[in-house]
């Protein structure tokens, strides 16, 4: 079964990855994974579906009409120099990623997992908006004139006794206390929302809405993992990230023959001040800093599910230089698939064993020679 690595949807807010790298640990473990596996670059995932997004562009004037224009620009900034990855980028609002969601949701109508009912909803008086159960006033116009009403919305009911999150949806060792949590949401989801800008639901008599970004994000990665020739698509996630959408995805992680799992990874403290202090002690260059940043790091973070404790930083810097300067020699016979196996299983074990490690280093100035995976 061919995998692939895919991160979780980035949310397009106001960041850049040069003053928020953590948001990057995705995208850098994916990469880092796919080269492991011997797959091809797959496209960065962005998630333009928010109401944030929607009130930017309402307020921006400089915005333009074109909203898919406006949030390929933000997207765009995002990136060093503006320049996007090799494989391009994929937003969870795409025609190809639109086309997918109307497929499955139109095959699950029939299946009867998905139903279009009415359903008790708050919404604005005023504009109209979904407010959920907030009671202090419509985040779309701040109006706090709310109201129950039962209106159309596309539902999900949960099959009796069947977990949101099981075993085999995580990658790598199970995690129970995740599975817990993601399970605390109700028998009936609603997938419908009030937003200018996402998958319509229109070609399902609900005009004016679109699907709950929380379920998009789900259909862009199988879109993404359809397009790479994937059958089994991992989504990495922190912890939080996994059980706030797993209900959401239930009804949208398989495709054909496309299975979709989570890949849990932790937080890395790149804004920790120690981190600089350690780079001098041990005197890493630039090139070395970028590996361990963006290599090292959010591989290790596969590793430390829960986060990456900033006093670990000493010992994981240490390590990192100490192999950093080992030459790679010739590479241990099966070394190779011995490391593609642990990666499918998700055993991240081999990263702090130094004598594989050391071959599997991408290149940087000042190291000879780089044993490759083959």
């Amino acid at each position: 079964m061919r995998t692939a690595f895919f991160n979780g949807p980035v949310q397009n807010g106001d960041f850049t990855f040069a003053d928020k790298p953590g948001k990057a640990v995705g995208i850098r473990a994916a990469t880092a994974l796919n080269t492991l596996l011997g797959e091809p670059a797959v496209p960065h995932l962005w998630n333009t579906v928010t109401l944030e997004g929607d009130l930017r562009h309402r307020t921006d004037a400089a915005a333009g009409a074109d909203r898919n224009q406006h949030e390929q620009d933000l997207i765009r900034a995002k990136y060093p120099e503006g320049l996007l990855p090799a494989a391009g980028v994929l937003t969870d609002a795409d025609p190809e990623v639109t086309r997918l969601a109307h497929d499955m949701i139109r095959d699950r109508l029939e299946a009867g997992i998905l139903s279009v009912e009415r359903t008790a909803t708050v919404v604005c008086s005023s504009c109209a908006h979904m407010a959920g159960i907030a009671s202090h006033g419509c985040k779309a116009c701040g109006s706090t004139e709310l109201t129950e009403r039962r209106v159309p919305q596309l539902t999900a009911r949960r099959p009796a006794g069947a977990p949101v999150l099981g075993p085999d949806d995580v990658h790598g060792r199970r995690l129970a206390h995740l599975e817990n949590i993601a399970r605390n949401v109700p028998d009936q989801l609603v997938l419908s929302r009030t937003r200018a800008h996402g998958i319509s639901l229109a070609p399902f008599e609900l005009p004016g809405m679109v699907l709950d970004p929380r379920a998009a994000l789900h259909i862009a990665v199988l879109a993404a993992a359809q397009q790479q020739g994937a059958e089994r698509a991992l989504m990495l996630a922190t912890e939080t990230a996994a059980a706030h959408v797993a209900a959401y995805g239930l009804p949208f992680r398989s495709h054909r023959d496309i299975r979709l799992g989570y890949a849990v990874h932790g937080k890395v403290p790149y804004g920790d001040p120690l981190l600089g202090r350690l780079y001098e002690v041990h005197r890493l260059g630039d090139a070395q800093r970028a590996v361990f940043e963006e290599w090292f790091l959010p591989l290790y973070a596969l590793r430390e599910r829960g986060g990456i404790h900033p006093g670990k930083l000493p010992a994981l810097v240490k390590f990192f230089r100490k192999i950093s300067l080992a030459p790679p020699g010739l590479e241990a016979e099966g070394g190779a698939s011995e490391v593609r196996r642990a990666v499918r299983s998700g055993d991240m074990g081999w990263l702090m064993d130094a004598r594989t490690v050391t071959h599997l280093l991408p290149a940087f100035p000042g190291r000879d020679a780089v044993g490759r995976l083959r």
